[in-house]
């Protein structure tokens, strides 16, 4: 005889028994925690503190340099001295990260996991020293050494885990989570590749490179081997009765969990955003190779490597599609497997997984941000029903009791949908638990609304069609215990338009609204550190009073009248151009008149956003100003218009706008008519550090889009809380903001919501020739397609967007908006006025931090409580 080993387990990875989560301590017989081994003073002796002293900190550098990095003094540059500064900075984040997880771990709170599939975290480095209070020691010691702190910092590349507006919420709720100490981890996925890399060809077209933003070592991760689970996809599932089944065969893969720590602003507290690298279960097959197909030997290491390559593959080709389900559930499928592991060492029957008699005895919440992470609800209900013999109608108990939907459109064609084939090939078993929860909530709606084949149409999971589809966001709401909509309008339009009918079945107390928020930390003592230090010495209070709590701001309004201190909110504002300027100059080197009035939008780009607006708005300012003599023009206010955003690479239109903005800079830039009085600038590869950089530097940000069609927006309140002055529409969180700031101190325009639907209809039905409706457009236009900024054809598609059909309803809001843009003008050249509006602005965003809307939550949906740790 001889030891045997299963050929299936060869090059698998070990997986340990515990992980640094943990199990609890042993106790002893008089109730006391046991040490687990080895002397316990020679422990104590060895385990480290904190780095807070400058000598300290040198000294970690130094190990860092020679030891991590094997280098020395002789050889290191700015990108070596930014690792070590990091890896040290980063021990010190592991300190506090292992006494909060002990922390969790001892007293068992109920948890929460916010579950997204972006995180647009950003630069780390310096919210890190941020957020550990240790800045000036970094600097004073980084200076000791030879290096600028602020050197450093532009060293670091940001990480690509994210797009958009709905990855930076998330990474502003992690962050204010640790600084509210409460106990909530984020769940993602380890990108390889961000969204891409934008690059401006020499025609003005957007081209997507890859983005290695992992190229070099990330200093900021910490991999962990030891936490991996099975993920299947494909094979068949077997029916057993009584709801359950086995689903077996397929393709497996391994996800490895990479932790990221979250500090807490002002505390020790230091939570975890854990993210999902897909691997195969055996990386090489040897007996492949040895056969001489050498393809086949890595085609399953190619294949699940895939699934985490690339942040939003292209969906256009069906194996684009297909991808992106194996992302969505290969991410939820892991995150619950942890999350159910972790609840399972708490030794706690399966049932109070949520509950017990009451939801307010739960141990798990878990938020879903949008329908992204939504295959969790069947995938939750599997691994109840087949792996741990729950009945049907428990474990929908469970389900029901701890999802929490966060909607982030009120537009229909945006509402994620899957086919059914695609469902039921790649992922069987959940084909078939969706089913089984389409038939019983149709069993209920039927018997509420009796006869009413309509609404149960509308309401059903499974959209009727060739292919039929998944209605993601219907199943978001039906397997959640309560939803949210992101603004106080938004809300109120997913009551009354898209979840109408589930209101009527569920009531409206599973619905409400928590407004976004941004927070005050990055956006303005990070991105803005001269505002920052001008309101702390103005207020006379410590920084983590007003970082901690915007509200505190409100006490610049004694200062509104103060000629001395507007005078220093001037200066900063000036000082935030010139860094800008800097910027531009370096990267695209071109020079900026900082004495204009900078007019910032920066966003995706996407029709119902309206750049395209926006640059029709400029062309109109072109071609008035070459109407004008030379003495008129010199009574125009002086303007710089930047734009930045990355379009989809599949997305036609809004790849067009860019190619029309790029052109229309080249054109307006060298006219000597008038580029001292206007300029156009669009800054390639828009990021999070790139934004950190532009929004202190406005005067006034657009926010433009189609009444009804924004959900809430955030960087609306980043622009306000830097001083910047808003330009935009009766839409998302715009209208609390005005309502905050008062209207006075806001710039909209525009139809409102309920005109646009009729006005949709008159485009339709009654259309009204351009010319006629805004002959001001209508010459824009024209101007464009006679090839006046070069590729006169090629913007035919995007001008027809305009001239027929018009959803987004440029034409009627054209003359609004010009209207809105003069007032700006008359009132910026009012500079004390304007410098006032913008104090009060700033002083009135204490709504709008990401501290607010998590503690939100944390109370209305999550049923968590702070924990300190001491």
């Amino acid at each position: 005889m001889t030891s045997t080993i299963d050929p299936k387990t060869i090059g698998r990875s070990r997986r340990h028994v515990r992980t640094v989560t943990g199990y609890f301590p042993e106790i002893d017989e008089k109730g006391q925690e046991k040490w687990p081994r080895g002397d316990k003073k020679v422990w104590e002796a060895g385990t480290r503190g904190l780095d807070k002293e400058v000598p300290d900190i040198t000294k970690s550098f130094v190990n860092h340099v020679n030891t991590s990095l094997a280098l020395q003094a002789y050889n290191i540059d700015d990108f070596g001295a930014y690792q070590a500064a990091a890896l040290s900075a980063r021990d010190n984040l592991i300190i506090n990260w292992n006494e909060t997880q002990i922390n969790f771990t001892r007293k068992s709170p109920k948890r929460a996991y916010y579950l997204s599939l972006e995180f647009l975290m950003g630069r780390t480095f310096d919210n890190a020293l941020l957020n550990l209070g240790l800045k000036d020691q970094y600097r004073e010691g980084l200076d000791q050494l030879g290096f600028n702190l602020e050197d450093l910092i532009d060293q670091e590349r940001d990480a690509g885990l994210g797009n958009g507006g709905l990855g930076r919420l998330a990474a502003c709720y992690l962050d204010s989570s640790a600084s509210q100490e409460l106990p909530v981890w984020g769940y993602g996925l380890r990108y390889r590749y961000g969204i891409f890399q934008q690059l401006i060809a020499p025609d003005g077209s957007q081209l997507e490179a890859p983005d290695p933003w992992l190229q070099n070592e990330n200093p900021w991760e910490l991999p962990r081997a030891d936490v991996t689970y099975d993920v299947r996809f494909y094979g068949h599932a077997e029916r057993l009765g009584n709801g359950r089944a086995v689903w077996s065969g397929g393709q497996e893969v391994l996800a490895v969990a990479y932790d990221t720590m979250i500090p807490g602003y002002s505390t020790k507290n230091t939570n975890n955003l854990r993210l999902w690298e897909s691997k195969p279960k055996r990386g090489f097959d040897l007996n492949s190779f040895n056969a001489g197909d050498y393809e086949r030997a890595i085609e399953s290491s190619n294949s699940a490597a895939a699934i985490t390559s690339v942040l939003y593959p292209n969906d256009h080709t069906t194996f684009g599609k297909e991808l992106r389900l194996k992302q969505q559930y290969f991410w939820t499928a892991a995150s619950l497997a942890d999350i159910l592991r972790r609840f399972k060492n708490l030794n706690k029957p399966i049932t109070e997984f949520p509950q017990c008699q009451s939801f307010y005895c739960s141990f798990v919440s878990i938020q879903l941000n949008d329908t992204h992470p939504t295959l969790a609800i069947p995938e939750l209900m599997r691994l109840l029903i087949d792996e741990e013999d729950v009945p049907w109608d428990t474990a929908w108990g469970i389900v029901t009791n701890t999802f929490f939907y966060t909607n982030h459109t009120v537009l229909p064609e945006a509402l994620e949908k899957w086919p059914v084939p695609l469902i039921e090939h790649v992922l069987p078993r959940h084909l078939q638990i969706i089913y089984d929860i389409n038939l019983l909530f149709l069993k209920a709606v039927e018997k509420k609304f009796p006869g009413d084949r309509d609404r149960l149409a509308r309401m059903s999971l499974i959209e009727e069609g060739f292919p039929k589809q998944v209605r993601m966001a219907n199943l978001a709401v039906v397997g959640s215990r309560k939803v949210n909509g992101v603004a106080e309008l938004h809300s109120e339009l997913l009551q009354a338009t898209i979840l109408k009918d589930f209101v009527e079945f569920d009531g409206p107390s599973k619905f409400f609204s928590v407004t976004n928020g941004i927070t005050p930390r990055r956006w303005l003592d990070q991105s803005n550190p001269n505002l920052s230090n001008l309101i702390q010495e103005t207020l006379q209070i410590p920084k983590a009073d007003f970082l901690k709590d915007l509200s505190k701001l409100e006490g610049l309004l004694k200062y509104v009248e103060n000629p001395t201190f507007q005078k220093k909110w001037a200066a900063v504002k000036q000082s935030n151009k010139e860094r800008l300027a800097h910027y531009v100059e370096v990267k695209l080197g071109l020079k900026v008149n900082t004495h204009a009035m900078f007019d910032v939008q920066i966003k995706r780009l996407h029709e119902y956003k309206r750049q395209t607006m926006n640059i029709f708005g400029v062309i109109h300012r072109y071609l008035w100003l070459k109407d004008m003599t030379p003495q008129e023009r010199k009574k125009v206010n002086p303007k710089v218009v930047f734009f930045a955003g990355k379009a989809a690479p599949g997305y036609y239109i809004a790849k067009l706008t860019i190619r029309l903005i790029v052109n229309v800079a080249r054109i307006i830039n060298d006219d000597p008519d008038t580029k001292d009085i206007l300029s156009l600038y669009f800054l390639p590869d828009y990021s999070v550090s790139l934004a950190e950089i532009l929004i202190p530097a406005s005067d006034i940000s657009q926010h433009i889009s189609t009444a009804g069609t924004e959900a809430s927006g955030t960087s609306n309140m980043k622009f306000c809380l830097n001083g910047g002055l808003l330009l935009g529409t009766v839409d998302g969180a715009n209208i609390e903001i005005a309502e905050e700031v008062g209207e006075e101190n806001v710039f909209f325009f525009g139809h409102l919501t309920p005109a646009v639907e009729d006005l949709r209809y008159q485009h339709l039905y009654h259309p009204e020739s351009l010319e006629q409706k805004s002959p001001r457009l209508f010459r824009v236009i024209n101007e464009i397609a006679s090839g006046r900024f070069g590729d006169d054809n090629v913007y035919e598609p995007l001008l027809n967007t305009i001239r027929h059909n018009d959803y987004y309803l440029l034409s009627e809001d054209f003359d609004s908006y010009l209207q809105a843009l003069a007032l700006v003008d008359e009132s910026y050249q009012n500079r004390i006025e304007w410098i006032k509006k913008s104090i009060s602005t700033t002083a009135k965003m204490g709504k709008f931090s990401s501290d607010r809307a998590i503690l939100d939550y944390a109370q209305e949906c999550w049923n968590i409580e702070p924990l300190k740790l001491e």
